[in-house]
């Protein structure tokens, strides 16, 4: 009897600690299927990268990312400290910090508009140069022949090949031999380089951030500020901001809302702490000695847009081309940007080779002036959309509100121009509502020759009349001249429109007794033409 209840008391405790061993072999297989996040990272260690084709890079981040907000009504807002306000910006559009209760700034809330990434505290140790693992990201980005077509239709350029070359290679010496012989003042002004990018090729821009980097004085170079213009490409999320916070001096602003080159351009220079400000696009490559030259003009001569010597970067073969010639930017009564040989009277005004050359305008690809000259001189027109003319507006306006345009021989960079516009970077009606700007602000009567020119631009205008009262309110303020002194000082080749005889008037149906109407979409493309009544309407 005593043995069957040991026996029955035996089985059950054996039959527990089995029930006890199934549970915890369960708990530990549960464990070892969902980890549990870890919070003991290594501080500024670069964590592993992992690339999805469908979402792109995700990576993990050690404290990257400051977030500044835009206005709102319950909050006090105040320029950033050292910036005068942008005159011909709304309130809406100024770069602002909040005013907290501490008097520091609140960086605490949801973001609102656009965020600013920010370096690491701690940085691993840098690569050397030459390192493999530096083109890490770009080489995975895409290989093989479908890789260059897909960048070709994307970029407008050879895409494939960018990525394997260098993101630092050196370019052969192209400057004059006095400029060699140039020594500059050790109290140069500072600079900061201001790139507004959207979908940019991942090597083209960084290559420009290196060749930035690595050819400018560290005494000179304030910062880079990289202005993200809402890019939708993966490798230009996370993967940059984490490649970006290993840089010294550059920093990140991603803006939340499609703003254009224009307004992106603004967003960065309100950023900016450099005495001066050079724009630049997102696919050039410096060379050695760019940004003295530039900067030694400007200290002497701070009422003036100084440009550089733009060469040629092949977008199919990235062979870097250096114009022989010096060449002057100008424009055409379609306001067209062109350039041209530096005319015979303008060579005769030149003390040297190596003197800085008069220029109606400049290209847009990269300029360069004072950043308070730029900011009480109404930066630019921020009532422009998108990218197109701007170099034009900034350059009439410069030249007729008491300032030069010059593009200086000693500084020379590399400008990679596209094969093709891609779908996503052509804004033609965009650009000829910058152009109607450009002439009912600042061309007076000759307005009509640019209208003569462009049938599409005055069809425009008389459906949709901008509103420039703004930029007109800032020409009283600073006393512009009118577009005839700019004809007689500045470019008087332009005086005499290449009129070809044309006929002008109705088009009228004999047939029905009608006349052509264009009607006005919301659209230049969604216009239409269509028969009505005859009448003195400007559409007929």
């Amino acid at each position: 009897m005593f043995l069957r209840k040991k026996c029955r008391y035996g089985s059950r405790k054996l039959q527990f600690l089995l029930l006890l061993l199934m549970l915890g072999f369960l708990l530990l297989m549960v464990t070892m299927l969902n980890p549990p996040p870890s919070n003991q990272r290594k501080e500024g260690a670069f964590q592993p990268v992992e690339f999805n084709p469908r979402e792109g890079y995700q990576m993990d981040f050690v404290e990257t990312q400051e977030m500044l907000e835009t206005q709102e009504e319950s909050q006090q807002y105040y320029p950033l400290d050292g910036l005068s306000p942008f005159i011909s910006l709304r309130e809406d559009e100024l770069i602002v910090a909040v005013a907290s209760p501490t008097g520091k700034r609140n960086h605490s809330k949801a973001r609102k508009g656009y965020r600013v990434v920010k370096q690491q505290s701690r940085r691993p140790e840098a690569r050397a140069e030459g390192d493999p693992q530096f083109l890490t990201f770009a080489r995975q980005v895409g290989e093989g022949a479908a890789a260059g077509e897909r960048g070709l239709e994307t970029h407008g350029f050879n895409e494939a090949l960018s990525e394997r070359i260098s993101l630092r290679r050196e370019l052969p010496e192209v400057r004059h031999p006095l400029c060699l012989q140039q020594k500059y003042d050790s109290s140069l002004p500072t600079a900061s380089v201001i790139i507004c990018f959207h979908d940019e090729a991942w090597s083209t821009l960084l290559r420009t951030v290196h060749s930035i980097m690595d050819t400018a004085p560290k005494e000179s170079l304030k910062d880079i500020i990289l202005v993200d213009d809402l890019s939708q490409q993966g490798p230009l999320k996370s993967a940059l901001s984490e490649y970006i916070s290993k840089l010294d001096g550059v920093k990140l602003i991603r803006s939340n809302k499609r703003l254009g080159v224009i307004r992106g351009r603004m967003l960065g220079a309100a950023r900016a702490t450099g005495d001066v400000l050079v724009f630049m696009d997102s696919h050039c490559e410096c060379q050695q000695g760019w940004l003295e030259p530039l900067l030694a003009r400007l200290s002497s001569n701070r009422n003036s847009v100084v440009s550089p010597v733009i060469d040629v970067i092949d977008w199919k073969t990235f062979q870097y081309y250096h114009s022989v010639g010096l060449h002057r930017g100008v424009f055409d009564w379609k306001l067209n940007f062109h350039w041209e040989p530096v005319p015979e009277h303008e060579e005769k005004v030149r003390q040297s080779p190596i003197s800085p050359i008069r220029s109606p305008v400049v290209a847009g690809a990269v300029v360069a002036m004072d950043r308070h000259y730029f900011q009480n001189t109404g930066a630019y027109d921020s009532d422009m959309t998108t990218w197109g003319a701007e170099n034009l507006e900034l350059s009439i306006r410069t030249w007729l509100c008491g300032g030069s345009v010059e593009i200086i021989p000693c500084s020379r960079v590399g400008h990679l121009y596209r094969n093709h516009f891609p779908p996503a970077f052509s804004y033609e009606e965009a650009i000829v509502r910058n152009k109607i700007r450009i002439a009912e602000t600042w061309l007076g009567s000759f307005k009509e020759n640019f209208y003569k020119h462009d049938t599409v631009a005055f069809l425009i205008s008389k459906a949709e009349k901008p509103d420039c009262s703004e930029r007109l309110q800032l020409q009283k303020r600073l006393g512009c001249r009118s577009f005839q002194w700019f004809i007689s000082n500045v470019y008087p080749e332009l005086s005499q429109p290449e009129d070809t005889p044309r006929f002008s008037g109705k088009l009228y149906n004999t047939g029905v007794g009608f006349c052509a109407n264009y009607r006005p979409g919301s659209t230049v493309a969604e216009g239409s033409i269509e028969l009505s009544h005859c009448s003195d309407s400007l559409t007929q």
